[in-house]
């Protein structure tokens, strides 16, 4: 195959060469002070600025479906608004590891380092068709995040969480190679475009196709929290640095359905009954496990983590929509739309996690909450919020990424998951209110830390914001989603 690099390669993977650049610039200042932390808020402007200029070159450059690199990466409507999603979240967390104690401190300008590198493989995730450029986005985010998991203050959980993140993730990552090698083997390209026409047909008369892609689909499946496959999630989301957990249930999980999207795009599950029905019955058994184990949690990280497995089961309906739907843009339109409103609402619930740990040790529990409202109105208001939206309670903007979700569900003749979807989001009404009543109907020390929180405060305050005004302009942001994807 002949490579040959064009300027207009250039241009448009402009946004990973500004996140390059930029990431090394706070490493570099540290080296030439002889290895002296600069002020940490430097290096964290340092970091905004190359994640702002990420985001605007992105936001130029994409969604005209334009390609590069040899049909390696495309820059349409989901590279676009999952890319920027992906980018608000790691600019979010950046926020909360300034003002986070188990990560402000001697090294953090190479956290800042790393999570420009994460990011970058986000970007590289988001905007690939070719299954190998997809590992190395994969490898690239996840590597980063092991490493500022294991680097966190915390002596215990986060060294715990790191090994294990690392251990499952690298399970994770075997499993989808190893589903790519057979993809290979049988079409002879591990580009997604190469087969898209042809991958329905392939499923039905090829069985090491079809094993390839169901390979492939379990390592993803390990990568967003899919029921089995789900068993690290809780561990690694309490253990790692609260930021960091922000990080992972946001951005990490919107880039990696984003390339969930693009192989189910291929609509190889009209080809396979069998890998259909076991798709909606994960989607099911995601959403059964993450809403009931959540009722049973004290922990505020654990029963956020919990959360994230049921949302998981939500998006993977409309995944498995998208990849039978006619019109895919509709279905695809309401995955997208469902990760801008959960990345916010759960960065926001995790900010506010941050803001009580009062050292790198601290386990927030639902009980610590009693009493907020009547110290910290604002906070206690914001956190209500995030919680209602969570819960997907109108007028919220989490409300209408159900809706659209299970609309579309319905419209392609999957009842069944939208009336499983609906009655999961019954069952975490219950587990959502709790922290709710605790802040404004019992007595208690519920605080924030005590040291300066200005920067996440804000974070907060944008962030409740956002989820009332996205539910209120929901039609037309979703008719901006879809007119993207056409």
């Amino acid at each position: 195959m002949n490579f040959n690099i064009t300027l207009d390669d250039i241009v448009l993977i402009s946004p990973m060469i500004a996140l390059f650049l930029t990431s090394l610039i706070p490493i570099t200042f540290k080296v030439m002070r002889g290895n002296r932390e600069q002020n940490p808020l430097t290096a964290l402007t340092q970091g905004l600025i190359g994640v702002v200029m990420a985001a605007v070159l992105l936001a130029i450059f994409s969604g005209a479906g334009r390609m590069a690199f040899n049909n390696m990466l495309l820059f349409d409507g989901i590279t676009q608004w999952l890319g920027v999603i992906a980018l608000a979240s790691a600019a979010g967390a950046m926020v909360l590891m300034y003002e986070n104690p188990s990560m402000r401190g001697g090294q953090f300008s190479e956290l800042i380092f790393l999570a420009l590198s994460s990011a970058l493989g986000m970007l590289i995730l988001v905007s690939a068709t070719d299954l190998l450029m997809i590992f190395i986005g994969l490898e690239m985010m996840s590597l980063s995040l092991y490493l500022m998991i294991g680097m966190s203050h915390e002596e215990q959980l986060a060294k715990e969480a790191a090994l294990k993140y690392f251990i499952l993730g690298g399970f994770a990552s075997a499993i989808f190679l190893y589903g790519t090698a057979f993809i290979f083997g049988t079409t002879g390209s591990t580009n997604i475009l190469d087969f898209f026409e042809t991958a329905r047909g392939l499923i039905e008369t090829n069985r090491l196709f079809l094993f390839g892609v169901t390979f492939v689909i379990l390592g993803f499946c390990f990568k967003v929290s899919i029921a089995p496959f789900h068993a690290w999630t809780p561990d690694v989301y309490q253990g790692a640095p609260t930021p960091l957990t922000g990080l992972m249930a946001t951005a990490v999980k919107a880039v990696s359905f984003a390339a969930f999207l693009r192989i189910i795009a291929t609509r190889s599950l009209e080809g396979s009954q069998n890998l259909f029905d076991i798709l909606q019955w994960l989607a099911v058994l995601t959403m059964i496990v993450g809403n009931v184990a959540a009722l049973l949690q004290n922990n505020l990280k654990r029963m956020l983590a919990y959360s994230s497995i049921g949302h998981s089961g939500y998006i993977l309906v409309g995944i498995i929509t998208a990849g039978v739907s006619e019109n895919g843009s509709f279905g695809a339109s309401g995955v997208i739309f469902y990760l801008l409103s959960y990345s916010i609402m759960t960065l926001g619930a995790f900010a506010i996690i941050s803001m009580m740990e009062k050292s790198e040790d601290s386990l927030v529990s639902i009980d610590d909450l009693a009493g907020l409202a009547h110290r910290r109105p604002l906070i206690a208001i914001c956190f209500t919020v995030f919680l209602l939206s969570l819960a997907g309670i109108p007028p919220t903007v989490g409300f209408f990424g159900k809706f659209y979700l299970f609309n579309a569900a319905i419209g392609e003749g999957l009842l069944w998951l939208a009336i499983w979807g609906v009655l999961n989001s019954a069952i975490g009404v219950y587990y959502y209110l709790r922290p709710i009543v605790m802040m404004y109907m019992k007595d208690g020390e519920g605080e924030i830390a005590g040291h300066s929180l200005n920067a996440t405060t804000v974070t907060v305050v944008i962030s409740a914001v956002c989820i009332v005004l996205l539910g209120l302009f929901s039609g037309s942001i979703f008719t901006a989603v879809e007119n993207s994807l056409m």
